[in-house]
């Protein structure tokens, strides 16, 4: 358990946090007549989540402290705090059902594409449409949260899920073409050398007839 997995660990810390908070709408705290309402609480635990998620990364890395354990706890960590998110602002009304099920599902279906694709001895790499998308989901769940409180926030706030909607299904769609290329490829594979092994060979004596 190093410093990169500890912040990891600490990501999936903030997940029931984040939920508390944005279900319960508390706290609501006046520090010397400055009232910082819940959604405040919300943005700076989403933040701080999220910044943990570029720190572990950075620091894994620069020191070369990368573990099959972070490997495998960071996306899951990330698909936590998104889905968390974003659940939330669908049960307060701040966001539509629908576009949380389109960023949520995106997650799955990749998810299940490199399962297949590990199962073929196969390594779907992370393309910069899936790197850029938490950068969104990040901006969009933080304007969100703001539009509590402060309705003026709230096209921003529909304008940035549009950006993730769209960002979710375009890297959804360019992963699975990379899926299928190399699916189709070791198929393809598969089948030449099926038929070569499957070759009649030719007997001695059909060598000495000719």
């Amino acid at each position: 358990m190093n410093l990169p997995n500890s912040l990891t660990v600490l990501r999936i810390f903030f997940v029931p946090l984040l939920v508390v908070v944005l279900l319960t709408r508390q706290p609501n705290w006046n520090f010397w007549g400055l009232l910082i309402h819940y959604e405040v609480w919300g943005v700076l635990i989403l933040l701080m989540a999220a910044a943990t998620d570029v720190m572990d990364g950075y620091i894994a890395r620069k020191r070369r402290e990368i573990t099959t354990l972070g490997i495998l706890l960071d996306p899951i960590a990330d698909k936590l705090l998104i889905s968390a998110a974003f659940i939330s602002l669908v049960s307060i009304r701040l966001m539509p059902a629908w576009m949380a099920v389109v960023i949520i599902g995106r997650e799955f279906v990749v998810v299940g594409l490199r399962e297949i694709a590990s199962v073929e001895g196969l390594i779907i790499p992370a393309s910069a449409l899936g790197k850029g998308k938490m950068i969104l989901q990040v901006l969009a769940g933080v304007a969100v949260i703001l539009t509590a409180n402060h309705p003026a926030l709230s096209p921003l706030g529909t304008t940035l899920l549009w950006l993730v909607v769209l960002s979710a299904v375009a890297s959804a769609i360019h992963y699975f073409g990379m899926f299928w290329g190399q699916i189709n490829s070791r198929v393809q594979a598969r089948q030449n050398i099926s038929v070569i092994l499957n070759e009649p060979k030719e007997k001695p004596q059909d060598v000495l007839s000719h």
